[in-house]
This record gives structure tokens, sequence and C-alpha cells, in this order.
């Protein structure tokens, strides 16, 4: 199983997860803490404890973007792939509309 150390928030996080879910990969989402010199789990792995970082099932480490595309551009597409990116753009207005953050701005505040 893979593992995706990463946050919700950030945009590179959820493009990784988009194209995961894309090739049908089934994957652990780790959060990681909010800001960097906070990551002592993934500065483990790492030595910039950046988001995201994926690591395979066999302990291989894919840290930013660009290596984690590298990396899943070696793997075939799943059988959906074509229908999730359909699905994806559909929702692009949504994501403009920042749909996420106006749900989670009713809930009650948290502590900072």
């Amino acid at each position: 199983m893979l593992n995706l150390f990463q946050a919700e928030w950030c945009p590179y996080s959820a493009a990784v997860r988009e194209r995961l879910t894309e090739l049908g990969i089934d994957f652990v989402a780790r959060q990681v803490e909010p800001w960097p010199e906070q990551r002592a789990e993934l500065a483990a792995l790492v030595a910039e404890p950046s988001i995201p970082v994926l690591q395979t099932d066999d302990g291989q480490i894919f840290a930013g973007p660009e290596q984690i595309f590298a990396y899943l551009e070696g793997l075939p597409a799943g059988e959906r792939a074509a229908e999730e990116r359909g699905r994806y753009r559909e929702h692009a207005g949504e994501r403009r509309l920042e749909l996420t953050n106006q749900v989670l701005e009713r809930l009650a505040p948290l502590d900072s």
C-alpha cells in the first residue's frame, strides 16, 4: 500500500490524489503537520520535509510533485482513468468557488 504524506490544503497533494484515483491505486493518506519544521516523522524519510511525499510498499521515496508524477507515469492507467479525469474537469467550477472552504467556514471555529 502506498503512503502519501500530504495535507488537504496543499494543491500539489490534491493533484497527486487525483492522479492516484485516475490510476485506480489505493493509498493511505498520512496527514502532516502544517509547518515543515514540525514534521519530524517526514524528516526521518526525506532531507526536506516538504509535501507531498509518496512512499511505495517496497520503501521507495518520491519527494515533491515532479518525482511523484515521474514515478506514476510509469504505471498503467486505471480502467476508469478517462472517466475520472472527466469528472475532475466537471467540478472545476466548484473548486474555483472554493466550496470546501465555504463549507468549512460554516463549522465551529477551531482554536489557533
